[in-house]
């Protein structure tokens, strides 16, 4: 019978041999960290500072004119008065149930690492849409990304850079850019081949035709990709909060370690009418975006 345990069991490579290579590269990136990571987390510094002075500003602001701006953002995102009502009706029920603190934190969180990840993503998805190799190449880098088990990325992060703020925001932007850069390249793939040649018929340069013919109309799109980065943002947020990120993540952290169901609840659904406030309000603008765009064409 042993003789034909080949046929039963997978043949797997040798324990000891897969715990070397394990061991390898654990101890790798632990002496990578070690020699690398006092430089990496200064080159951090500017980051956290203007993280710190975000947050400040959130928390600093009286709740009154926080309302007054959201409510007025929301206003010029969709040009709907309902969208505005559940906007200010959101934070009011917020605050009035002691999570107004909590809440700022996790939006200047989730607002810069929106705006960083649309710096980083919308050239990368620009040079997905140029170049075909660039496509094949970043392609199976962002499938890996959006599979990968959202704890996974606390490790490496963590290891070079400790627990804090910035560990949690790169975790958070790493795991939520993959639909800035995916939109940004369908969104100027998708536009209309006789466009661009209209624009090459005028003398127009790349630049001139990427700015300002390509990105305005993909521009619904990459406000697709905006907000699906920002789901995902918030998603990740209460799974930073195990690195020390401030915000709604900690208390519902702290209720699942302690088994407090009404604690959890009522930040869970702060989180979620977060989510549905960024969600409309984005939706909103990238559909004013779009029926601009038919207007425009017709």
């Amino acid at each position: 019978m042993s003789d034909a345990s080949w046929f039963f069991e997978f043949p797997a490579m040798p324990k000891e041999t897969l715990r070397a290579l394990k061991k390898g590269f654990d101890v790798g990136y632990r002496d990578f960290s070690r020699a690398y990571g006092e430089v990496i987390e200064n080159f951090f510094d500017p980051l956290l500072s203007f993280l710190v002075w975000f947050e400040g500003l959130f928390l600093g602001s009286p709740w009154w004119l926080v309302i007054v701006v959201l409510a007025g953002l929301a206003w010029f995102a969709s040009h709907s008065w309902k969208v505005v009502a559940g906007v200010v009706t959101a934070f009011l029920a917020i605050g009035f149930f002691g999570m107004w603190e909590d809440t700022m934190s996790t939006m200047a969180m989730i607002t810069v690492c929106t705006v960083l990840s649309i710096v980083i993503g919308l050239p990368i998805g620009i040079l997905m849409s140029r170049y075909e190799r660039a496509q094949s190449i970043i392609t199976p880098v962002l499938d890996v990304m959006q599979t990968m088990p959202s704890f996974v990325y606390l490790i490496p992060v963590v290891m070079l850079l400790g627990i804090g703020k910035v560990p949690g925001l790169l975790a958070v932007v790493i795991y939520a850019i993959a639909p800035m850069i995916r939109l940004t390249n369908l969104g100027i793939r998708l536009v209309d081949r006789e466009v661009l040649e209209a624009a090459d018929s005028f003398g127009a340069s790349y630049w001139q035709r990427l700015l300002g013919v390509q990105i305005p109309l993909a521009m619904p799109n990459i406000m697709a990709g905006i907000n699906q980065t920002i789901m995902m943002a918030l998603a990740m947020v209460v799974i930073a909060s195990m690195i020390g990120v401030k915000g709604l993540g900690q208390p519902v952290l702290k209720a699942v370690t302690n088994q407090y169901f009404a604690l959890g609840l009522f930040n869970g659904l702060a989180i979620v009418a977060l989510a549905i406030v960024f969600d409309r309000v984005t939706q909103a603008y990238g559909r004013r975006l779009q029926s601009s765009r038919q207007i425009s064409h017709d």
